[in-house]
């Protein structure tokens, strides 16, 4: 089933349920599964990869939101941020731990016969695309960094 067909569904029970935080991070992303749809150019449908990036951006986001609204001691916005971040983490793939990370992106090395910090580049375009999902780009340069250096 697809991510909107999904979300369809989500929404209606949220709805039924009265969930209003749930309810307006659901609409937020099925307005932006539209907007990509419809864009210009587009095919009509996204792939399970553009449906990835557009629930971690939404997340992004809010996590960017969030951090500000702690700056500025508002509690109150933090709070729906944060629980808006836990609705969609849900449609997300389970994130990878600190050791699972190292493990994929040693594979990567390995494949791209990187050796050192110049293959940077060749890395984290082989580690975002095989690890697309489950950690963050921050993640994964802070440890492609790490395991080049070492």
């Amino acid at each position: 089933m697809s991510l909107k067909t999904t979300i369809d569904a989500d929404i209606k029970a949220a709805m039924l349920a009265k969930d209003k935080v749930k309810l307006l991070a659901l609409r937020d992303i099925k307005k932006v599964i539209l907007l990509e749809e419809t864009k210009s150019g587009g095919s009509g449908e996204l792939s399970e990869a553009e449906e990835l990036k557009i629930l971690q951006k939404a997340v992004k986001q809010r996590k960017d939101s969030a951090d500000i609204y702690k700056q500025q001691g508002r509690e109150d916005l933090l709070e729906k941020e944060e629980a808006e971040i836990a609705v969609i983490e849900a449609y997300l793939p389970k994130a990878m731990t600190e050791d699972e990370l190292k493990e994929a992106i040693s594979k990567v090395i390995a494949q791209v016969g990187a050796s050192g910090p110049g293959d940077m580049g060749k890395v984290m375009g082989a580690a975002t695309k095989a690890i697309a999902g489950r950690a963050d780009g921050r993640s994964i340069s802070t440890m492609v960094k790490a395991l080049l250096a070492g």
